[in-house]
């Protein structure tokens, strides 16, 4: 058989595999055609493609054509010539593909993401407003008024979940979902792999280090958040953390009891030099440095929530709609990787409750916060959000049964839960609400059932709870590591996310607004606003640092300023696997 004969066969299959790819294609936007929400944009980028793959289908048949050449040796010069020609070709093609291949892999463009949390966070924003406004016209107006405004919420509570779904639907077209996926993975693969290499230095005794003392004098999540705190100052500072944790109120073994060790190769704090936080300058020479509490640090680092690494930030505000809970969440990732014993526990603790999805995590928190730190808030409250997020749930998944996972610090709530909530499983371990009480709060076992708590909170489809206490925060926080995006999986009764000891949190306006009675603030574009808390009303409150006012101001006016501080990348641990 003659060379040329081969290459031919080779050349139909070609055509063969680019007719199908023409025809995968085509079958693609026909059926796109009958969604709304691919944009033309995106249409318009494949039907360029389109037209390309069709002119080089062309090319190749034209090529195929002049390959049909006579009967003769191979190597004569116009078959020859014609055979170089395809090669060429054939390689421009190959490296079209990749290109091609290479650009579907990028996932949705950054502007897509965005717009699309914007409409997400807009509609929420919205019926924060009329659910608030309708609620005023109840009070005011008769039974009558009150029935239509009853069946007004209920038609727009529909028309927000039928939104919301949506916009859920299309964050999962054109594999953004896939994309998200790999992009969270592979970010946090990136994260840990730095941390591991920080954590191990080779040689511990030349290593410069930071020195934390987990003993704060506050409950678990406060301690945890406190380490969290010294670890991102460690990790800004390129010294390597060194816990400690011996006599630690909740367990005398110290930490690495609980959780598997924040070092394998550099856990002994000593040193040519030592002293006391003074600041990353001034302590440049230093070999060990032991931190304050983040109440007494002076001077202050950059390197303080809400600020994300420089070169993360893109990658970050592209994949997540909380780049600074994602941040923070890498840290608790690392710190709380459990010991085998505390691992076995948790899936015990599983099987036992019958703990599984759809499930929704609700955390009340009573005893020494309310007064003090938080409102008191009912059993009421909290289910309203529980009903109205299973509507939304009820969208996209079967409900064989509304779950509800309850932490609490009251032991009575839970038969309260099941006698007003009957049509409801309440998963829920009683001796963990006894253990967190304030006698009972500094022990191995009320230990034990905090981590448990938040454990099943995280891995929840969707909390409820008050962002004033840190267990929640610390739940929410786990959450951003078992989802791509898990920013809007939460509903907060008071406060907004925050982490004790942050920089300002601020906003940006990105429309005008006028006050509409003595309690709002003027927005211009651009105004920087520091954010004191968010009503949940379709209003937040903040001082417009222009102006110097502060007041309500309409949410959807404005977004969020990211912080961004040139931390160390770490180029040593790229070929490194996180522990």
């Amino acid at each position: 058989m003659r060379p040329w004969t081969s290459s031919w066969r080779w050349i139909m299959l070609i055509l063969l595999a680019w007719g199908t790819l023409l025809f995968y294609i085509g079958g693609h936007l026909v059926r796109d055609s009958d969604q709304p929400d691919r944009s033309n944009r995106e249409l318009s980028k494949i039907l360029a493609k389109l037209e390309r793959l069709k002119q080089q289908n062309e090319d190749l048949r034209r090529m195929a054509e002049s390959l049909r050449i006579p009967e003769g040796p191979i190597d004569q010069a116009p078959a020859a010539g014609s055979v170089h020609s395809l090669e060429e070709q054939l390689l421009k093609a190959k490296e079209q593909i990749e290109s091609y291949k290479k650009g579907a892999g990028n996932g949705p463009g950054k502007e897509h993401e965005e717009l699309r949390r914007k409409i997400e966070n807009g509609v929420k924003e919205l019926w924060f407003f009329v659910q608030s406004e309708v609620t005023k016209v109840k009070k005011l107006e008769g039974d009558e008024a009150q029935r239509q405004a009853d069946s007004l919420l209920e038609n727009l509570g529909d028309q927000q979940r039928s939104i919301l779904t949506d916009v859920y639907y299309l964050s999962q077209t054109d594999g953004a979902g896939e994309w998200r996926e790999n992009e969270a993975r592979d970010l946090t693969d990136l994260v840990q792999r730095r941390i591991t290499y920080l954590q191990n230095p080779k040689d511990c005794s030349k290593a410069k280090k930071l020195v934390c003392n987990i003993n704060k004098g506050c409950g678990y999540g406060c301690q945890l958040h406190h380490v969290v705190y010294c670890f991102m100052i460690a990790y800004g500072t390129e010294r390597t953390l060194i816990l400690e944790s011996q006599n630690w109120r909740y367990s005398t073994g110290g930490w690495e009891t609980v959780f598997k060790p924040v070092s394998e190769t550099c856990t002994d704090r000593s040193g040519t030099s030592s002293g006391h936080w003074s600041g990353e300058a001034n302590d440049k020479n230093v070999q060990v440095v032991e931190l304050p509490i983040v109440d007494s640090l002076h001077p202050r680092p950059p390197y303080l929530p809400l600020a994300v690494p420089e070169d993360l930030v893109g990658r970050l505000t592209h994949l997540h709609g909380d780049p600074s809970v994602w941040w923070v969440s890498q840290f608790v990732k690392y710190l709380i990787r459990p010991q085998s014993w505390l691992e076995k526990e948790i899936e015990d603790a599983t099987r036992k409750l019958g703990f599984k999805h759809p499930i929704i995590g609700v955390h009340v928190r009573r005893t020494d916060k309310v007064g003090t730190e938080a409102a008191y808030h009912t059993i009421e409250e909290y289910m309203a959000h529980v009903e109205e997020h299973y509507k939304f749930l009820a969208r996209k998944v079967e409900i064989d049964k509304k779950r509800v996972y309850l932490a609490t610090d009251d032991p009575n709530l839970l038969q309260e839960a099941k006698s007003k909530y009957p049509d409801y499983e309440f998963i829920s371990d009683n001796s963990i609400s006894f253990s967190a009480g304030l006698h009972n709060r500094y022990t191995e076992n009320s230990l034990r059932g905090v981590i448990l708590d938040i454990h099943f909170l995280s891995q929840a489809d969707f909390l409820v709870c008050t962002f004033s206490s840190q267990v929640c925060r610390v739940a929410y926080e786990i959450m951003q590591t078992l989802h791509p995006d898990a920013s809007g999986y939460f509903h907060s009764l008071d406060d907004i996310y925050y982490f004790g000891g942050q920089n300002a949190h601020n906003q940006i306006a990105i429309s005008p607004h006028k006050p509409q009675n003595p309690e709002e603030i003027v927005l211009e574009p651009g105004d920087l606003i520091g954010v004191a808390g968010n009503h949940w009303d379709g209003y937040s409150k903040g001082i417009n640092r222009k102006s110097g006012r502060t007041g309500l101001y309409p949410s959807y006016k404005v977004k969020e300023s990211i912080e961004t501080i040139k931390y160390p990348t770490y180029p040593e641990a790229d070929n490194k696997k996180p522990q």
